[in-house]
């Protein structure tokens, strides 16, 4: 699909279309994506999607790392210590699918969110995740848009020493998960069943779960 940014956030886009942006958007995992990915105007386009998340207060809680072909086989290895540091017996196997998580995906971010160091850290960090959840969405939603497939990852390397000497996270810096993009393989992947029916995560609240002292 040829679209632009400006086309994609266009105010004249209808309910239905931007619903229906919404509705086709599936996670793909990064083993059953391929070649090509978004090129370096695509990966613009999809960048700038992120800029126009929800961002209380303007602070820009976080930021994306690019990891191009260059980096992935240092990525492997990291991901390789990173398995070793909660698993120091860990099988030749298991060090062999470490190593693969690194080059499964044409193009693969890291989103990274700071902590803050106020008396308010957790409300605050609580903020910038969910702007950085929105920022991801926006991402996920211009890669769709465009014709690509992506998925999100994490896992326990993240929380690793070496993932965080790898990628120079500061002290107050925590990464939250891999953005992957490319293009959805021919072999595909099971699409997930029935989205959850409103009913299912929505509640109403009532008169009897009101407290006393706090109804009009």
């Amino acid at each position: 699909m040829n679209t632009t940014l400006s086309t994609f956030l266009a105010p004249q886009v209808s309910a239905e279309q931007a619903l229906g942006l919404m509705q086709t958007r599936r996670t793909v995992r990064p083993k059953n994506m391929t070649g090509p990915g978004p090129d370096a105007e695509q990966l613009e386009l999809i960048l700038s999607a992120a800029a126009h998340a929800p961002d209380h207060g303007r602070v820009q809680p976080w930021r994306m790392i690019q990891v191009p072909a260059v980096a992935r086989h240092a990525l492997a290895q990291t991901f390789v210590d990173a398995l070793l540091e909660r698993e120091p017996v860990a099988s030749e196997e298991q060090l062999q699918r470490a190593r693969e998580k690194a080059h499964r995906s044409p193009e693969l971010l890291l989103m990274v969110v700071k902590r803050a160091d106020d008396v308010n850290a957790e409300a605050t960090f609580a903020e910038s995740c969910t702007a950085a959840g929105c920022a991801l969405q926006n991402m996920l939603l211009a890669a769709t848009a465009l014709g690509f497939a992506s998925g999100l990852t994490s896992g326990g390397s993240l929380q690793s020493a070496s993932l965080r000497r790898f990628f120079k996270l500061a002290e107050s810096e925590q990464a939250i998960c891999f953005l992957s993009l490319g293009t959805l393989a021919e072999r595909g992947q099971k699409m997930r069943g029935e989205r959850p029916c409103i009913s299912e995560y929505l509640t109403v609240l009532n008169s009897v779960d009101i407290p006393v002292g706090c109804a009009a």
